[in-house]
């Protein structure tokens, strides 16, 4: 049965087939979650991310995870909030299509994803949060996997935000 929960906590300590990176364009380290994934991976990573050549907006690349417990590191990258009328919904929402279907194809069982863009990048948390429940769920039920998808929330606003979406 598959199952989309929430948790509060550290993403790079979850022992899964992948972690979701919210990553910069060129996929080399920044602030927030993505500069925490890469300073747990190791020096390894930004070597693989630097074969890669950057990623867009909307997409998203795998790497190997190194030293995170998660064997697989999807990098995707969110749209900067700009009020919401320069496609930012469609191209959070293709974040987490894009995630789910490396997921899908390389068949993992459990993958784990950050609020993503709404750090510095300022998407608000409740409307991304929404995108992310939604697109999640219309997968899951598309495709029957993975197995486990959680929303790993680093601050309790957002636990709160998605725990009301998935109850």
């Amino acid at each position: 049965m598959n199952m989309m929960r929430v948790i509060l906590g550290d993403i790079t300590k979850l022992e899964v087939d992948a972690i979701v990176n919210a990553a910069n364009t060129t996929l080399l380290g920044g602030g927030g979650v993505d500069g925490a994934i890469h300073k747990a991976a190791g020096p390894e990573l930004v070597a693989e991310c630097r074969l890669l050549g950057g990623c867009k907006t909307g997409d998203a690349k795998l790497t190997k995870g190194y030293r995170l417990p998660a064997r697989f590191v999807i990098h995707t990258v969110g749209p900067i909030w700009q009020g919401g009328n320069d496609r930012e919904p469609e191209l959070l929402a293709k974040c987490y299509l894009k995630s789910m279907q490396i997921a899908i194809d390389r068949q993992f069982q459990s993958l784990a994803f950050p609020c993503i863009s709404t750090g510095i990048y300022g998407y608000p948390k409740a409307l991304a949060g929404e995108i992310a429940v939604k697109v999640c769920s219309e997968q899951l039920q598309k495709n029957g996997a993975p197995q486990t998808v959680i929303f790993c929330c680093f601050d309790r606003e957002s636990h709160d935000i998605y725990g009301r979406l998935l109850s």
